[in-house]
């Protein structure tokens, strides 16, 4: 018997929706008023007499914002790109092939995803900076692997191994190879989990901070999240413009999610399905 949800139920609902947008919320909020509405007694207002766009406009014409954009989406899909490629293989022979070490490749896996970015930075950045690779697009995709590829590792194994077995059986029975049984057989089956994948590898290659700030100096290289650093001037703090930008960078990332949600839904519940 089906039982509807009480008014409480909505209530709690919509508690919890409004603590989640909270902070996006006020930093919309914050981006339309005026410089004078920021501070001082109207600062914790939370509506404006006077809205203004003129965060947004100095925003995009007081600073290069474009070229962090522009910089931030080639660095954040080609991460992702590479990311889920390298990972998709990986995580087919750990999941699906027979061999020796399984357990300790996983676990070594898991252990780098445990490393601080703070303990790897001096090593990757001398070894970047020896070859020549700071300030540059590749400088970024290549640390950003080491925070990416052990998580997408981990969450492709569990998706493969949800993959019946006796496909490949039937497949072996058929004459394929290895390579064609993961490309026409297995590679179909775990698209969903690697859509969900990608997606997740994007919005944290997206949201980096630490080596982008620190390999990547010159402002033609700098990524969203150092460029929105950088906007702190000597004497004040430009809250309006920070919150600008912070709006204009989380569009892209809401518009991908609700674009893609049941493919991502999809993928993140596939997993879950028994053989």
């Amino acid at each position: 018997m089906n039982k509807k949800a009480g008014p409480l139920f909505y209530i709690f609902l919509v508690i919890f929706v409004f603590l989640v947008m909270f902070p996006f919320i006020w930093v919309f909020l914050t981006s339309i008023k005026p410089p004078s509405e920021i501070f001082g007694d109207k600062a914790f207002a939370w509506f404006t007499d006077s809205p203004t766009l003129k965060s947004y406009a100095s925003v995009f014409f007081d600073h290069p914002f474009l070229i962090y954009l522009k910089n931030s989406f080639i660095v954040s899909t080609a991460t992702t790109v590479y990311t889920v490629f390298v990972a998709s293989f990986a995580a087919y022979a750990i999941a699906r092939l027979q061999f020796r070490g399984k357990a300790v490749i996983l676990g070594l896996v898991l252990s780098v995803s445990m490393f601080p970015q703070i303990a790897t930075l001096s090593p990757i950045y001398i070894i970047l900076k020896n070859i020549g690779l700071t300030n540059s697009y590749l400088g970024l995709i290549i640390p950003y692997t080491t925070i990416t590829l052990p998580l997408s590792i981990w969450i492709l194994v569990v998706f493969f191994r949800k993959i019946p077995h006796d496909l490949e059986e039937a497949a072996k029975i058929d004459g394929a190879t290895l390579m064609q049984t993961y490309w026409k057989i297995i590679f179909p089956l775990a698209v969903p989990g690697m859509f969900t994948t990608a997606i997740l590898v994007f919005i944290a290659a997206w949201n980096e901070f630490l080596y982008a700030f620190v390999i990547n100096t010159e402002v033609a290289y700098k990524t969203v999240p150092v460029g929105i650093a950088m906007f702190q001037g000597q004497y004040t703090i430009p809250w309006g413009e920070i919150s600008a930008a912070t709006v204009v960078v989380t569009i892209p990332l809401v518009i991908l999610v609700l674009v893609f949600q049941k493919r991502i839904v999809s993928g993140l519940t596939s997993g879950s399905v028994k053989e």
